[in-house]
């Protein structure tokens, strides 16, 4: 099964660490994602840029507002999703609590949504409609 895991970390906190121990930090994680990889646990991940190059939408009274940066006032910002394999939520928090990022910030696991199943009737129901 799929587990997404949402890394969040302190953008100001990590900004303040040495050049050097940002790089010790990153290298750790990299090690274990090659472990990740090794064990058939890796799927992909995605590192995001700082915060505030974000924006946030929202329906609001019949239109899309846009927002600059996250909408959350928070300390701990998301730095990036990872993508693992897992037999169960045990079993991906198990594989996580190993992960170095996890002394960064908090990371969110949760499994992933299989849409196929609605995509293939939405589409059913779109090409009925197109049809008449």
């Amino acid at each position: 099964m799929k587990y997404i895991c949402l890394g969040y970390y302190d953008e100001k906190a990590f900004g303040q660490l040495s050049e050097q121990e940002r790089t010790a930090f990153m290298d750790e994680c990299f090690v274990y994602d090659d472990v990740l990889k090794k064990n058939g646990h890796y799927i992909g991940d995605e590192a995001l840029q700082l915060a505030e190059t974000a924006a946030t939408l929202r329906y609001q009274n019949g239109k899309v507002a846009i927002t600059d940066g996250p909408f959350a006032e928070t300390k701990e910002q998301l730095g990036g999703i990872l993508i693992l394999e897992a037999k169960d939520l045990n079993h991906a928090i198990q594989i996580m609590s190993k992960h170095p990022g996890v002394k960064g910030g908090p990371f969110e696991i949760r499994p992933a949504a299989d849409l196929t199943e609605l995509v293939n009737e939405s589409e059913r129901r779109r090409s009925v409609a197109t049809e008449k």
